[in-house]
């Protein structure tokens, strides 16, 4: 028996390493930074309401706000910031953000009426009442973008049979390991990994990195209500847009950045089962298939079980250095270096613990807040959550 779970472990591990030299070939060739602005569409570029739902203060909110702030778009563009309570601790940061950009179409709106069990949703719905533009853009809180970002959605949007566009992202830490460790968990393995599902037809992204759509495409899913007990809404929201026949486009020349926030080892558990618990919801065979992607413990397992013998620790060493050409590979096309290499085996490890709890059934934590998950996707708080 232990030979046989021993040649399992090894076959999926040089799965795992053929996975990695195909993700770092495909992240290569597929994304595109540095491409210039694609050209604006002709007649005049059409006006955006940009909306930001927030709860809470957290580590370079400020500057983040202030990337948005910041566009260079030929159309009128309105920024809506959305916070749920007066007294929310985003609420002086928004302030002093406002209060930089005067001439700018930019305003707070705070409003304590709850829709469902997702408060960002929630707060969408309520802020989306004060948009005045065709397109409609939303995006997380935590999210940094450039100069250019507006005109590059918007010319994805603009595309023949497009319904909606989503945008790749990478990790920025803040000071911390922890940090640091989050930050090449969305480098290393959900970048890499959402770059291959594209490249083989296997992903249907929608991030909440950003979602912009045309004000009718919103309106024919059924607005952001639709969505209000949904804990994968952007998902959600990109399955009912293709479900009209829609593309959901992902720009490879877009990649934003994911500010990463976590303080402690806890934090940082509980937001990855979070996105883990998320994942496995909406693609359990996928989320399951994606034991390969894990080749540096696999082979580890096999090592032990076999004793150490030599072919295990061949595999081992193949493992390591196949998922080190991934991380280099990632480093030099997003421009972020290579100098937490030495994290990355520890990483791999942290992220197979995370994988296998990730089938392991139980409530998520998101934003303090507790809330039971059903096998629907959908989400309760714990006391609402029945049997």
């Amino acid at each position: 028996m232990l030979t046989l779970v021993t040649l399992l472990l090894l076959a999926l591990a040089g799965a795992g390493c053929a996975y990695a030299v195909l993700a770092a070939w495909l992240v290569r060739r597929g994304i595109r930074l540095g491409a210039p602005v694609p050209p604006a569409p002709v007649g005049p570029a059409p006006g955006v309401s940009l909306l930001k739902p927030l709860y809470g203060d957290e580590p370079d909110l400020a500057r983040n706000l202030r990337s948005f702030c910041r566009q260079d778009y030929d159309g009128p563009v309105q920024i809506l910031f959305g916070v749920a309570r007066a007294d929310d601790a985003a609420v002086g940061t928004v302030e002093r953000v406002l209060a930089e950009f005067p001439g700018r179409d930019v305003a707070l709106v705070v409003d304590e009426r709850r829709h469902g069990t997702n408060g960002k949703v929630s707060n969408l719905v309520n802020i989306a009442e004060r948009a005045r533009h065709p397109v409609l853009v939303f995006a997380d809180s935590d999210m940094l973008v450039g100069p250019d970002y507006l005109a590059r959605v918007v010319s994805a949007l603009e595309a023949p049979g497009t319904g909606a566009v989503t945008c790749l992202y990478r990790g920025v830490a803040v000071p911390g390991v922890w940090s640091r460790l989050a930050v090449q968990w969305i480098d290393h393995h959900f970048l890499p990994n959402v770059v291959v599902g594209l490249a083989l037809g296997l992903a249907k992204p929608c991030f909440g990195s950003t979602i912009a759509l045309r004000r009718d495409t919103l309106t024919r899913i059924g607005g952001f209500a639709a969505f209000k007990d949904r804990l994968a809404d952007d998902y959600a929201v990109g399955a009912a847009v293709r479900a009209l026949g829609l593309a959901v486009a992902v720009p490879p020349d877009l990649v934003l950045g994911h500010t990463c926030t976590a303080d402690s080892f806890g934090a940082l558990l509980r937001q990855e089962l979070r996105w883990s618990r998320t994942i496995r919801s909406v693609d359990p065979a996928g989320f399951a298939g994606s034991v390969v992607t894990h080749p540096v413990p696999l082979a580890t397992l096999a090592a032990l079980l076999s004793g150490f013998g030599p072919g295990a620790m061949a595999m081992l060493g193949l493992a390591v250095t196949s998922r080190l050409l991934l991380q280099i590979i990632v480093g030099r096309t997003l421009n972020t270096g290579t100098k937490s290499l030495i994290l990355g085996p520890v990483r791999d490890y942290a992220a197979f613990l995370v994988f296998l709890l990730g089938f392991w059934p139980g409530s998520i934590d998101w934003r303090g807040h507790s809330f039971a998950l059903h096998t629907d996707g959908s989400m309760t708080a714990p006391d609402k959550a029945g049997s």
